[in-house]
């Protein structure tokens, strides 16, 4: 078992104070960190107990994770999002500990022999939680637990309590909900009374031989009830999903073209939104820091009219209970005119970052059966790539973008190839519009760029460069 050494992550700049009404995003990133455990401070009463001692705080926690393919570096950079995940949970790493094995043990993830070990570093740091990097089995949860004789929590659901964090819509917590749901229904365990059996059958009464059953255990009811609420869960999503379906239709009759921004975790989604609409998303240097979709308008240079949509953010390993769940939300980017792949060139694997997104996005894409959307890859932060690093990328990724949403170095030509992409389509034409329909005139001003404007008797004559669809509505129109 090696030691890895987690890199500290460099504090964020201070925000430059504006005279200036905060913006939507700044006051939820305020009420984000209105309540904070603080570490590092004693309380000065004695009588504390243990259980309020935890609660002023950070979780103190070790992690662990089975390195079985790829490099050192690969399985090193796997622990370090691991430490970042669980520094956004609120959590304080102490150790990070890997064991290079051909695949995980069945029994404890680790092994009897390196279980042990792991106890034993548990004991010398004081730590109250450990977290493998894997989802680990009812059995390996347990079996571990028995051993360190603290809490284990597996990957998957440090990021389902992550994504409990930050949800904040109605629709994110009911999704996080049914995701944590799915997740603890075949890991319910009962102690004690718990596992009791209840009177069954008309049991007590007169009910008679033959009647009397042992009836249903605690862990049966919980169980039922759970499932009883996936249930409610599953239809208020479903209700969800036709609003947010209504009004994406809206949006494609209004003839603007979508715009999706996707990408891993932590990639600058929400900064690249906020650097070409000018809005105010919520920015945090935090993993998955968006969780509900967000959508801003913006007009290029030539007229048109879009509208961008900052996505929840993927991540390697990303659990099958959260991609179920936020299907509604997922297909904000399946269903998209042109999809904006935002990836940190700044990690280590901005490779595997590029596979994650798109392994997730082709699952959703093969179960509801719809093609896939054209991609725009766009390669961010590079304010923070050196020379040599920046000629590797751009050998490794020749039709890419390259963009700084901090310095906004690169947005020219990122504005220009979504404009050449908007516009190869269009098409110019003379349209003759009678005086009575003024709300075509209305209407081409809000989609469509109008090159010259001519009045005469019969009406108004512009010649338009517009979308081909849009054209194919006022065919008779064409002089």
């Amino acid at each position: 078992m090696t030691r890895i050494d987690i890199p500290e992550r460099p504090d964020s700049a201070a925000a430059t104070i504006l005279d200036t009404l905060p913006t939507t995003g700044e006051l939820a990133l305020d009420d984000r960190a209105s309540l904070r455990r603080v570490a590092g401070l004693s309380t000065e009463l004695e009588d504390v107990t243990e259980v309020e001692n935890r609660q002023l705080r950070l979780e103190r926690v070790v992690l662990v994770g089975v390195w079985t393919t790829g490099t050192v570096a690969a399985a090193q950079a796997s622990m370090a999002e691991l430490a970042a995940l669980a520094e956004t949970a609120g959590s304080q790493v102490l150790e990070a500990l890997i064991q290079r094995r051909a695949k995980p043990d069945p029994a404890t993830y680790l092994g009897s022999g390196k279980a042990l070990e792991l106890r034993e570093v548990v004991l010398a740091t004081g730590a109250d939680t450990v977290i493998c990097d894997g989802e680990l089995t009812p059995s390996q949860l347990n079996a571990l637990e028995k051993v360190v004789k603290v809490k284990v929590v597996d990957r998957t659901w440090l990021i389902l309590d992550i994504f409990a964090q930050h949800a904040t819509s109605r629709e994110g917590k009911a999704q996080v909900s049914l995701a944590q749901m799915d997740y603890m229904l075949p890991r319910l365990r009962g102690w004690g009374e718990s596992m009791s059996r209840q009177a069954g059958g008309r049991a007590g009464s007169n009910g008679g031989v033959g009647l009397r059953g042992p009836g249903e255990t605690k862990i049966e009811t919980d169980r039922r009830r759970i499932r009883e609420r996936m249930a409610k869960l599953r239809k208020e999503i479903r209700g969800m999903k036709t609003a947010r379906t209504v009004k994406r239709a809206a949006r494609r009759r209004g003839g603007v073209p979508a715009l999706t921004v996707v990408g891993y975790t932590n990639a600058g989604k929400s900064s690249l939104v906020n650097a070409m609409t000018g809005s105010g998303v919520l920015v945090q240097d935090a993993l998955f820091a968006t969780l509900d979709p967000t959508t801003r308008r913006a007009e290029l240079a030539d007229g048109h009219e879009v509208v961008f949509t900052d996505t929840v953010g993927f991540v390697r390993h990303l659990p099958t209970q959260l991609v179920e769940a936020f299907r509604s939300t997922l297909e904000e980017a399946v269903e998209a005119d042109l999809l904006i792949h935002v990836v940190d060139g700044a990690d280590a694997f901005p490779d595997l970052q590029i596979s994650t997104v798109r392994s997730v996005l082709r699952d959703v894409l093969d179960e509801d059966r719809l093609p896939a959307p054209p991609e725009l890859l766009v390669i961010n932060k590079v304010d923070a790539i050196d020379d040599v690093r920046m000629t590797m990328l751009r050998a490794e990724f020749p039709d890419a973008v390259f963009v700084s949403a901090r310095t906004g170095e690169g947005l020219t030509e990122l504005f220009a190839a979504v404009t050449e992409f908007v516009q190869r389509d269009d098409v110019e034409v003379d349209l003759q519009i009678p005086f009575s329909r003024g709300e075509v005139i209305s209407r081409l001003h809000q989609h469509a760029h109008i090159v010259s404007t001519d009045h005469n008797e019969e009406g108004t004559r512009v010649h338009v460069r517009m979308p081909s669809s849009l054209a194919g509505e006022y065919a008779e129109l064409v002089v």
